[in-house]
């Protein structure tokens, strides 16, 4: 049907094309011919200058003797053919009848004119032009093919758990009798839920790189749009589309966009998304079976979704992709590092444990980066001193060595950050410290960066108050050395985190006595979220109680912070002064720093190791945390 719709459309402009060439073709040979009047024609013919002349209806084209070619638009009173008879001019005379088939196009012309409008039209609307102005209501989903980039299991790396479960997913469209023998069924579709940059929509491509069957992709906010309907329109003609070519794989990544619980926002149930959200409900699993069509989705907001959604039957299994550990990372770093000529000196393993909390992404992210600074620099392969300052740049940021600073402003984020160092340092359940540096990087002046020996799976409240100790040091070291009164801002971002800690042992997780093993958290969050409407039922008493705790928690580890830098002067001095020589220390320079001894350990450079910065070592068991200590107000939020 659509085929003869293409031809008839192609018919009709041809014969358009055919009419306006017959019509505008009569006129061709006079509008080759320069025009003159009328009476100018007379006076040639009367002085014989006139050697041929036709007379095509009202004008008279005419050859002179030296061979040049005129036309003349005769009255309608004038006898033209007398005057050339009369000079003994030869003549003939052209038919203005046209032919039949001429004709008639002529008159059909403004009829297949609107035929072929038309029919443009409605090849639109049918399916002729999914992107047209008319076919909004068609799915966008794109079949993924080979030149996409064929992605398999062997390029997923670090989520072996989740990869399990989508590899029997593959397995059942392979060989479908394995299971179906003992009752099987199918899963009819998997949720992929992780935090951003873990993996989803890799695994996503892996399947359909082993699966072999048709797999289509889409996007959640794809399906909405401004208008009623739309969006239903297009579910509908996705699933009708998956059908013809099941088996299949549907993908529909980022669902939260249009999966959302329903009755949760503004617009009521005729709201366009909820309408979208309803038709993909029946779709997935309605009256009708949808057999062979698996549907893949990838989110990191499952806590919105609506629970029709996620109930087993359109969702029958719900794949966590979490951020990798130390083995994973390992294996991560392997698979992007496949196309990069490694140095001999590298160790994929010390880099996977100097970075514990880092996603898929990051760490992709971070073998890119130490390629591109060798290089910079113009090695033929990366060695691990790339690594090392890639990580660097990964977590404190680029440094910024063009900022002008004075020396009053280098002394004291000094001395801030000796305080954040000595701090860490002393308390046994900090993290340990990873690096100290009083070169700007990012938003802040200063950073001390701690890792955990291993990946951090919770948190105990011994440890978050000695972290909270840690991260008020760098104040209490203002106040010790410059007094209340010369305190600077660059304590906000430490003000911030520790905030943010502190509220969350009191209000998430039980830990204040007082207030009891209560969770506000979700209450004032929901609170807010509502503008202050219903929701955070706490009375004023409880509400003072809350914030009493918070201080006291904060005020308890600024405590800890000013006895520990009094306790600690002379190695805090040390640590600060090493800091305005050398700039940037490690955590085993930073201790030999604080015992007065040089910080390089080469034997061959102790003469002049007080003048010149050392070299910084390459750490051998270091991992990643978040930065504390910085100068900057940028701190990032710990997370719990």
């Amino acid at each position: 049907m659509g085929n003869a719709r293409n031809i008839a459309f192609w018919v009709v402009i041809f014969l358009l094309i055919l009419a306006l060439f017959n019509l505008f073709d009569s006129n061709g040979s006079a509008m080759q011919s320069r025009e003159q009047s009328y009476s100018d024609f007379v006076a040639a013919v009367e002085r014989g200058d006139v050697a041929q002349t036709t007379i095509d209806g009202e004008n008279a084209i005419y050859t002179t003797k030296n061979g040049d070619k005129f036309v003349a638009i005769m009255p309608s009173d004038a006898e033209a053919s007398k005057l050339l008879l009369e000079n003994g001019i030869p003549f003939n005379a052209e038919s203005q009848e046209t032919s039949g088939f001429q004709a008639l196009l002529v008159s059909l012309l403004p009829v297949l004119l609107l035929v072929g409008v038309w029919i443009y039209f409605m090849n639109r609307m049918q399916g002729g032009g999914k992107g047209g102005a008319m076919g909004f209501g068609k799915s966008k989903a794109k079949m993924l093919t080979e030149k996409h980039g064929r992605v398999t299991f062997d390029d997923v790396a670090g989520i072996d758990e989740a990869k399990e479960e989508l590899e029997e997913i593959v397995e059942f469209l392979r060989n479908p009798q394995k299971f179906s023998r003992l009752g099987g069924k199918i899963p009819k579709g998997a949720l992929l839920v992780g935090p951003p940059g873990t993996g989803k929509t890799l695994l996503a491509r892996a399947i359909a790189g082993e699966a072999g069957v048709p797999f289509f992709t889409i996007s959640g906010s794809d399906f909405v749009e401004m208008f009623v309907g739309v969006g239903a329109s297009r579910v509908r003609d996705m699933f009708e589309q998956a059908k013809k070519n099941a088996p299949c794989i549907v993908f529909i990544d980022e669902i939260d966009a249009v999966g959302r619980h329903r009755g949760a926002g503004y617009g009521g149930g005729n709201d366009e998304r909820e309408q979208t959200l309803n038709q993909l409900l029946v779709e997935m699993d309605g009256f009708e079976a949808n057999e062979g069509v698996i549907i893949l989705a990838a989110t990191n907001r499952k806590d919105v979704l609506d629970p029709a959604l996620l109930r087993p039957g359109r969702f029958d299994r719900n794949v966590t992709v979490g951020n990798p550990d130390i083995k994973g990372r390992e294996k991560i770093l392997g698979v992007h590092a496949r196309k990069t000529p490694l140095g001999p000196d590298v160790d994929l393993r010390i880099i996977a444990r100097g970075t514990p909390g880092f996603s898929g992404a990051d760490l992709a992210n971070l073998v890119n980066e130490a390629a591109l600074m060798a290089a910079r620099v113009g090695r033929r392969f990366v060695t691990m001193e790339d690594f090392e300052q890639a990580k660097d740049k990964v977590m404190m940021g680029a440094e910024r060595r063009s900022m002008v600073l004075t020396q009053d402003q280098k002394e004291k984020t000094a001395y801030h950050e000796a305080g954040h160092a000595v701090v860490g340092l002393e308390l046994p359940l900090c993290d340990p410290v990873y690096k100290a540096t009083i070169i700007p990087r990012g938003g802040a002046l200063g950073m001390v960066v701690s890792l955990p020996e291993m990946d951090r799976l919770n948190y105990h409240r011994d440890e978050c108050q000695q972290k909270l100790a840690m991260t008020m040091a760098g104040k209490a070291a203002e106040v010790i050395k410059y007094g209340e009164d010369h305190v600077s801002n660059g304590p906000a971002g430490d003000i911030q985190q520790a905030s943010a800690l502190a509220r969350a042992m009191v209000m998430q997780w039980g830990m204040s006595d007082k207030v009891g093993n209560i969770d506000y958290q979700e209450a004032a969050a929901g609170y807010q979220a509502n503008g202050g409407a219903g929701g955070f039922s706490v009375s004023a008493s409880t509400k003072e109680m809350i914030e009493d705790e918070v201080k006291r928690f904060i005020q308890q580890g600024y405590d800890d912070a000013m006895r520990i830098l009094t306790e600690k002067n002379d190695e805090w001095e040390r640590l600060a002064q090493g800091l305005l020589e050398y700039e940037t220390l490690t955590g085993d320079e930073i201790k030999r720093v604080m015992n007065g001894e040089s910080p390089s350990t080469n034997d061959d450079d102790d003469a002049d190791a007080g003048n010149a910065p050392s070299v910084t070592a390459i750490p051998k068991t270091k991992p990643r945390s978040k930065p504390s200590g910085d100068d900057g107000g940028m701190e990032p939020e710990p997370t719990g």
